[in-house]
């Protein structure tokens, strides 16, 4: 399930994964505030200093439960596990979608409403550093937002676009001349001027970024807590749909994931944003 989940998350293809304590990973990000000082023979040194920033690194519970038909469990092996496995890949995408939801956004998944559980530890929340899109000049919007995270001593690896950005890209010509027309007809591809990229409808289905672009190499980490394997309930209301299991001939499939991230420096991140009137497009 987790190679099924790096399949479309844009922030699990891009950044590294690493294991996640059922009570949180504590990360620390540690900067010298200056250059290196030179001394003279038997000179007095100075004082360098240091910047230490922690990160908590804390898992959320996610679920996704759907009801079939008992029937259909109960007619044969091969129906089960057909269900089994169409049950575990639609989760894995849902898995997937929904890490981008959060992590970018704040939201819970399933309302798209910024939720408490989250707070303030979503890419939209931590990273200030932002530029105006324009559908014109993606290209030009792009370096900017390079420069930017550049000149906070940051490097940029990789970026998470939107389907909009890509094809507004496909589009920047010069004399008439498609600059990047590995992005014309709809393709993804996987590399721009050598950043690994992901085209992905949840870079913008919550808010207004088009473009995510910065250091997902070093920056930013998410893994796996605890992950619950499938659970099949035959009884109750385990949905809380207020219709018992057992009194209308239908079984629940359930999985729960624990799953964390954390931005560890939002100055190597910026946002690209549509603009305030709701331009852009």
């Amino acid at each position: 399930m987790i190679n099924k989940v790096k399949g479309h998350s844009s922030l699990a293809l891009l950044t590294q994964q690493e294991p996640v304590a059922f009570n949180g990973n504590e990360i620390f990000s540690f900067t010298l505030d200056k250059d290196i000082d030179l001394v003279d023979e038997s000179g007095a040194k100075s004082a360098g200093g240091a910047t230490i920033q922690k990160v908590k690194m804390m898992p959320v519970k996610v679920e996704y439960s759907a009801r079939f038909s008992d029937e259909m469990w109960y007619s044969g092996e091969d129906a089960q596990l057909n269900i089994l496995k169409e049950f575990t890949d639609g989760y894995a995408k849902k898995l997937a979608r929904g890490l981008d939801l959060m992590a970018f956004h704040g939201v819970n998944p399933r309302t798209k409403v910024s939720s408490e559980l989250i707070g303030s530890k979503s890419f939209d929340s931590t990273v200030t550093q932002t530029i105006e899109y324009d559908a014109a000049k993606v290209d030009d919007v792009l370096e900017d937002a390079i420069f930017m995270i550049t000149n906070s001593d940051g490097i940029s690896t990789g970026i998470a676009m939107s389907p909009v950005a890509g094809r507004d890209l496909s589009k920047v010509a010069v004399n008439g001349v498609r600059q990047y027309p590995e992005f014309r007809m709809g393709n993804h591809p996987d590399n721009l001027a050598g950043m690994k990229i992901d085209i992905n409808e949840t870079v913008s289905a919550v808010g207004g970024t088009e473009l995510y672009v910065g250091d997902f190499v070093n920056a930013v980490k998410w893994g796996y807590a605890k992950n619950i394997g499938l659970q099949v309930h035959t009884s109750g209301d385990p949905d809380n749909s207020g219709r018992d299991l057992a009194g209308h001939n239908e079984i629940l499939l359930r999985s729960e994931t624990y799953i964390g991230w954390g931005v560890l420096a939002p100055e190597s991140f910026a946002r690209v944003v549509k603009p305030a009137t709701g331009g852009g497009e």
